[in-house]
């Protein structure tokens, strides 16, 4: 068997990090900057901090929705085009950094359509800057983009979408509303425990998943009840970072089931992960009883199921679909989605159409 490892993206850490900006980009001879976020964040104080460091030359895209779709994308890549940008910054959640990553792309290809396949003489594309504001999706290194195509989530995925810096400064996220924090939490911790547990080969996806698992459950809940606790917060930073570098790997069952609730029911990615990771677990664990043993070491409980949802009520995330807005008549259009998208496929349990159906019924 043949295997494949890469960890190439270089990552500058620490409150203040930002700063750093403006000579790192300098040093690349980047002459304009398109700068994408969303309306939420170009409000807030953590932006300032953050425009302030960029270079003076730079154009400003900030409408992109919480499940970005491709109108985002192109809307983006026409303001990239128009103001003859030559790199990209995202700076934000996932949305944003989704959303920069394949402007890029689509500058490049202009005919190209996001719901085809990916052009195959891709090649080096504009730089990409990634700073993320929340310590959820991972998306600052990884090297695909999830963008709602024909209202389905597409996931598009290439290696030269990998962002050429990441900075991770913890100051930027201290603002983060407590369930936003937990939200984004709960899909970092999704990521490392499916990643871990997904059969496909990689011990060094497996050794970050959970050293990651274990930040989380310590840095998590000081990080929901005490914003300011910047020990907290760049924890969560880097403990999502590892998330989103171990799930290259792959992810599983939790994964299929969330993204239609993003896409038909506009849940948030994380909270989405959130309602239906337990249920998940305890499917898996009906026939692979061991497989979460290692899982609850790192979160230094006996039981990781209970452990997770012990979790998850200590950030306030209620439990059940249904208070989240989900209905009984969406059920059956979201099993068909979840079984067509591929993340199911590496759930280390085989999962069919009705057992995905099944497992949203259980998680009303």
């Amino acid at each position: 068997m043949t295997a494949v490892f890469a960890f190439p993206t270089t990552i500058v850490f620490g409150p203040g990090s930002v700063a750093e900006l403006r000579e790192r980009l300098s040093a690349q001879g980047i002459k304009k900057l398109l700068i994408v976020t969303d309306p939420g964040f170009r409000a807030t104080r953590a932006f300032e901090i953050a425009l302030s460091a960029c270079p003076a030359s730079h154009e400003i895209f900030s409408d992109v929705q919480g499940n970005p779709t491709e109108a985002n994308a192109l809307a983006a890549t026409k303001t990239f085009r128009d103001a003859n940008c030559d790199a990209v910054i995202g700076i934000g959640g996932g949305s944003a950094l989704d959303v920069a990553k394949i402007v890029r792309l689509c500058a490049k290809f202009p005919q190209w359509k996001l719901r085809e396949a990916i052009p195959s003489d891709v090649g080096d594309l504009a730089p990409f800057i990634a700073i993320p504001t929340t310590a959820g999706t991972g998306s600052e290194v990884g090297r695909s983009s999830v963008i709602t195509v024909d209202g389905s989530k597409r996931v598009i995925f290439h290696p030269s979408l990998l962002a050429k810096l990441v900075i991770l400064d913890p100051q930027l996220t201290v603002d983060l509303p407590a369930k936003i924090t937990a939200a984004t939490g709960a899909d970092a911790l999704t990521h490392c425990i499916e990643s871990f547990t997904s059969p496909e080969f990689h011990p060094f996806c497996d050794g970050i998943a959970l050293e990651g698992i274990r930040l989380i459950a310590d840095a998590l809940p000081r990080a929901v009840k005490t914003p300011g606790d910047l020990d907290a917060r760049g924890k969560m930073l880097v403990a999502a970072t590892m998330g989103g570098i171990a799930f290259q790997k792959d992810l599983g069952a939790a994964h299929s089931l969330a993204h239609p609730l993003s896409a038909i029911c506009g849940l948030h990615h994380g909270l989405a992960n959130a309602l239906v990771l337990p249920t998940v677990m305890r499917f898996n664990v009906r026939r692979r009883p061991e497989l979460y043993y290692r899982v609850g070491l790192a979160m230094g409980k006996l039981d990781a199921i209970s452990g997770v949802d012990a979790l998850f009520h200590e950030i306030g995330i209620t439990r059940g679909l249904r208070a989240a807005g989900v209905r009984d008549d969406q059920l059956d259009a979201l099993a068909d989605a979840a079984f067509a998208d591929s993340c199911h496929k590496t759930n280390p349990v085989t999962a069919t159409r009705d057992d995905l159906l099944k497992l949203y019924r259980e998680a009303m």
